[in-house]
C-alpha cells in the first residue's frame, strides 16, 4: 500500500522518526518527527524497530493468572496488514470472518488504474509481480493502485506444546497514532481489541476497498479521484459495488 518514497530511510532518520517500540503489548507506540510521513518510510521505520527484539511480553494487565497464562508474541520481520470490516467505535464484535490478511506490502506489487489496459489486461490479467487479477472482484489503494486480493485472516492457532488446535488466534496491532495492543479473533467470526477501538488502530492514511460485480471495470474509474484524503471513504466506481475497509499494521502474533 505504500507508494509515495518507498526507499528505506536513512538509520539516522529513522532514529528520529521512531523510537525504540515498547517492549510491552498495550503500551503506545509512538512516533515522533514530521506530522506529513510517506506510508513507506513508516512501515520502514516500524519494520526495523520490530526487528529490534525478537518477542513481544505482554502488558502488566495480562500478566500470568490461573485465568490468564503468560503469553509470548513473536515479531514479524517485516509488517504486514489487516484489512477489516466494523463499527470504527467498537472494540469487539462479529464478521472477522471476512477479514484479509497482506503478507507484505501490496502496495510495490500493485498495479496503477491508468496502466490496467497495458500492465494486467494485455498480460491475460497476471501482474507483473505474479498475482492474478479477477475482474469481477478487485481491490485498490488511495493512490489509485490495483492490488493483489488479500488472503482470508487466519484464526486459529496452535498450541506448541500439546499441537492442539485452538479456536482463535491473537495479534499485535497498531494504527501508527496512540495505541499498540492485542486482537483476538475467533473461528466463530467474534474479534476484540484489548485495549481501545477499531478506529484507534486503524492507519487513517492507508486506505482499501474492493470493488465487485460483473460491470466492474478500471477503465470507468476517475483517475481525478486520486490521491485519497487520509480517513476519507474510497470514490466510487461506475458499475461497480464497493467496500470500504480498515487497515490495520500487523507486528506480530502470539506463539
Amino acid at each position: 500500500m505504500m507508494t509515495l518514497s518507498f526507499h528505506a530511510r536513512s538509520e539516522t532518520s529513522k532514529k528520529q522518526l521512531v523510537p525504540p517500540l515498547s517492549s510491552r503489548v498495550g503500551e503506545a507506540l509512538s512516533v515522533d518527527g514530521p506530522s506529513i510521513l510517506s506510508r513507506r518510510a513508516v512501515v520502514s521505520a516500524l519494520s526495523t524497530a520490530a526487528l529490534s527484539t525478537s518477542a513481544i511480553a505482554p502488558s502488566a494487565a495480562n500478566a500470568a493468572t490461573e485465568e490468564n497464562p503468560k503469553r509470548s508474541f513473536r515479531r514479524y520481520p517485516s509488517i504486514r496488514f489487516i484489512s477489516a470490516l466494523g463499527d470504527p467505535k467498537s472494540s469487539s464484535g462479529s464478521g472477522s470472518e471476512t477479514w484479509g490478511l497482506w503478507r507484505d506490502d501490496p502496495g510495490p506489487r500493485g498495479v496503477y488504474l491508468k496502466d490496467y489496459d497495458r500492465r494486467l489486461k494485455a498480460n491475460n490479467n497476471v501482474a507483473p509481480a505474479g498475482w492474478s487479477f479477477d475482474p469481477t472482484d478487485w481491490w485498490v489503494e488511495e493512490h489509485g493502485l490495483i492490488m493483489s486480493t488479500p488472503e482470508p485472516l487466519p484464526r486459529k492457532s496452535v498450541n506448541k506444546e500439546t499441537k492442539e488446535i485452538i479456536p482463535e488466534k491473537q495479534y499485535v496491532v497498531t494504527g501508527d497514532r496512540e495505541i499498540t495492543t492485542v486482537l483476538t479473533v475467533r473461528d466463530d467470526g467474534t474479534w476484540e481489541l484489548e485495549k481501545g477501538s477499531l478506529y484507534d488502530v486503524t492507519h487513517l492514511p492507508c486506505r482499501s476497498a474492493a470493488y465487485r460485480g460483473d460491470t466492474c471495470a478500471p477503465m470507468n474509474a476517475n483517475l481525478k479521484d486520486f490521491p485519497v484524503k487520509p480517513g476519507a471513504e474510497m470514490p466510487v466506481i461506475n458499475g461497480c459495488a464497493k467496500q470500504d475497509y480498515a487497515v490495520l499494521f500487523v507486528l506480530g502474533e502470539a506463539v
